[in-house]
């Protein structure tokens, strides 16, 4: 199963490279895959590369979801 997530474009770098924030956390990915990426464009990231643009609503309920799947899997763990 693969899984790619939502994450906020905070930076462009030069070669088609670009620093994206998940919760704090930063990244270095690739955005050759995509044409006039924007710094605060949301972008789906999936092994280092940003493969779509999403709607800043969806990527915030994207996120959502996941944080409420972990939290419901911490209560079982537990």
């Amino acid at each position: 199963m693969c899984l790619a997530i939502p994450a906020e474009i905070v930076a462009l770098h030069p070669g088609e490279r670009a620093l994206v924030s998940l919760d704090g956390v930063t990244k270095e990915i690739s955005v050759a895959l995509l044409d006039g990426v924007a710094v605060g464009d949301y972008v789906v990231v999936h092994v280092g590369h940003a493969l779509a643009r999403i709607d800043p609503e969806e990527a915030r309920r994207t996120l959502d979801l996941l944080a409420e799947a972990a939290a419901l899997t911490a209560e079982g763990a537990a």
